[in-house]
């Protein structure tokens, strides 16, 4: 719990059509000088998935759920229900509990900002912030919720955004030019985040 106060369960999907946000939105969270933390960062068969998420959701002050991806797209396909259960826990785990967690602070992105409320009416009243499916748009709805409930004031979206540019060509000399991958997307989720913090240090 000694990180509790720095840490942010990321709930998002892995496919790799939304690997650019997710990897823009964990870019923002080290730029504002959080940790990420999230379901891929180990992986040990003997341990359940839900529970370690429950770890988590545990040790983490802040959650960003993006339930931009809990709609099907095709038909007879099923709805991604992932990504709104890890969001009930975490609401649970702010709602039940004593303590810390009761501190717990949530942010919960969607692609159009009314959109979920067809898979989840409960959450009808609440704040959700809308990317648009691009990541620029989820750096600045990243960076302006850290700014409105814990830091009054930080760099720009667009500066942000700048830096995540250049913090990806950064990563292509690594992963392609040094390292031997075909491309950056060879790359697992946590090697990204240790480039990160080498690109910061």
């Amino acid at each position: 719990m000694e990180d509790f106060e720095k840490n942010v369960f990321v709930n998002c999907p892995f496919d790799d059509d939304y690997r650019q946000i997710l990897t823009a939105i964990v870019f923002t969270i080290k730029y504002l000088g959080y940790t990420p933390r999230l379901s891929l960062e180990r992986s040990d068969s003997s341990e359940s998935r839900i529970n370690k998420i429950i770890g988590l959701i545990k040790e983490s002050k802040f959650g960003i759920h993006d339930l931009s991806r809990i709609i099907s797209t095709e038909e007879n396909q099923h709805f991604r229900m992932n990504m709104p259960f890890e969001l009930g826990i975490d609401f649970g785990a702010k709602a039940l509990n004593e303590g810390p967690w009761s501190s717990k602070q949530l942010l919960i992105l969607e692609k159009e900002r009314y959109r979920f409320q067809v898979a989840l009416s409960d959450l009808s009243g609440s704040d959700i912030q809308s990317h648009d499916d691009k990541p620029d748009k989820a750096v600045v709805a990243v960076r302006n919720w850290f700014v409105t409930n814990e830091l009054g004031r930080a760099d720009s979206g667009n500066k942000i955004w700048t830096r995540f540019n250049e913090f990806n060509a950064y990563l292509y000399d690594q992963a392609v030019e040094n390292d031997g991958h075909d491309s950056i997307d060879d790359l697992e989720l946590i090697e990204i985040i240790h480039h990160i913090d080498s690109w910061f240090s």
